[in-house]
């Protein structure tokens, strides 16, 4: 029964009590903790919405472009979907090709056009791994600020149970709360970045092939519209 005090003040505490009647060093790791855990979810459903619709609006916009007979009715149907990656890289592709039609009336410079297209896929991905950096930083440093406020906790609880002697069990009980509090927001701020990191990774690698996929079929649809 020499744990009942601490135990019995643990049940009763809520977490805004802990929080609230900690020391400086534990609010900020708090504090720090919850503002990663809020931005990784901001972050988590921001992308979720990205890569949606990106897929979506990739599946039209293929279908569109494998119906189409020419350039120019498919870069007049770009503006309807806005969000699709592949719209960049035609865009890319589709603007070397362009210029180099109304300067020689054919593509005589193809790897110019391959290296517009690959442009176009780099800014792509570039733009789908936005903040995913966070992501990645949260899930890997997280814990450790976890395990740096448990230590601070424990420490604080030997240092009040060598004060108050074997008699006051009671006062270590606010010390071990906040170790235990520190050790479960680090865990709840880097589990989901993880979890959700290598998620969207999968799907970056998903889309980025989809795009080196799409830069061959455009190159193709070029050779047999302006092939000499």
């Amino acid at each position: 029964m020499i744990y009942s005090a601490p135990l019995a003040f643990l049940l009763q505490a809520s977490t805004w009590e802990l929080i609230s009647k900690s020391g400086p060093i534990p609010k900020v790791v708090f504090v720090f903790l919850l503002v990663s855990s809020l931005l990784s979810w901001t972050i988590i459903f921001a992308k979720w919405n990205v890569f949606r619709k990106a897929k979506e609006e990739n599946t039209k916009f293929l279908k569109a472009f494998r119906k189409a007979t020419g350039l120019e009715s498919i870069s007049l149907a770009c503006e309807q979907f806005p969000t699709a990656p592949l719209v960049t890289v035609f865009d890319f592709g589709y603007e070397e090709v362009d210029r180099q039609v109304k300067k020689n009336r054919a593509v005589r410079n193809k790897i110019a056009v391959e290296r517009s297209l690959q442009l176009g896929v780099s800014e792509e991905l570039t733009r789908l791994e936005r903040h995913m950096n966070w992501l990645a930083t949260t899930a890997a440093v997280a814990p450790f600020i976890g395990l740096f406020g448990t230590v601070w906790g424990i420490i604080d609880a030997f240092q009040a149970l060598a004060v108050a002697g074997s008699s006051s069990l009671r006062a270590v009980g606010p010390s071990i709360g906040e170790a235990l509090l520190a050790t479960a927001m680090g865990l709840a701020a880097a589990i989901p970045a993880a979890i959700f990191y290598n998620y969207f990774g999968h799907l970056v690698k998903e889309i980025g092939a989809r795009l080196d996929d799409f830069t061959m079929e455009f190159q193709n649809m070029t050779e047999r519209l302006f092939d000499e």
